[in-house]
């Protein structure tokens, strides 16, 4: 197992799917917290200051992915049980999704979804 740079951020590697995935997931639930407790949509939470918190969170999110893959842990050797490799790579998918048809709803609606 490679544990080069450009091996574990290569399209097909390890890595860039399992942190967009992260990235979406804790986005959707941000966003729906904030949309509760302010009652902005996202495009008003990005431009509000969320572009800070966004770049922050990307960079520690990245930074913490990317350190047991440096070492060769890969999430499927540590995967058992309820919460597998396979779970996350799903939730996170349907996080982007969720994320996207947030946005989509919102822009055609025009106002906030919750």
């Amino acid at each position: 197992v490679s544990t080069k740079f450009g091996d574990l951020l290569a399209f097909s590697g390890p890595a860039p799917e399992r942190i967009n995935g992260r990235l979406a997931m804790v986005g959707f639930v941000a966003a729906i917290a904030v949309e509760l407790s302010k009652g902005e949509n996202v495009l008003a939470q990005i431009s509000d200051g969320g572009v800070g918190w966004f770049i922050g969170t990307t960079a520690l999110l990245t930074l913490a992915s990317m350190v047991p893959l440096f070492q060769g842990i890969r999430a499927e050797a540590k995967s058992k049980g309820f919460m597998t490799s396979d779970a996350e790579l799903w939730n996170g998918r349907f996080a982007m999704l969720g994320l996207v048809a947030l946005a989509f709803t919102e822009y055609v609606t025009g106002g906030t979804l919750v």
